[in-house]
């Protein structure tokens, strides 16, 4: 039996914030693009995420090359709310 990478997605907006993630997984794209971008292969990745199989993975990246310019915007506005959380809940 194949299995459709296009189900290996999923956005649901109670789920993750809505950002697009592994399907049946609280892992989204970006946080497989943030493991990638630090130099981690995809090997490396399912390593650390041991419930993930590698064509989960490698569809997370496919989408990450095949999107690049929309997962980007979403690491940098998830970066911006990062340091906007962080200067709200620790002021001195």
């Amino acid at each position: 039996m194949s299995t459709e990478t296009v189900t290996l997605l999923a956005r649901s907006p109670e789920i993750c914030g809505g950002h697009l993630r592994i399907d049946g997984t609280r892992i989204t794209v970006n946080q497989i693009v943030a493991c990638y971008k630090q130099g981690y292969g995809a090997e490396e990745i399912a390593d650390q995420y041991p419930h993930l199989t590698l064509a989960q993975v490698y569809t997370a990246l496919a989408y990450y090359h095949a999107n690049k310019e929309e997962v980007e915007a979403d690491l940098i506005a998830e970066e911006q709310e990062a340091a906007r959380l962080e200067r709200e809940f620790h002021r001195p």
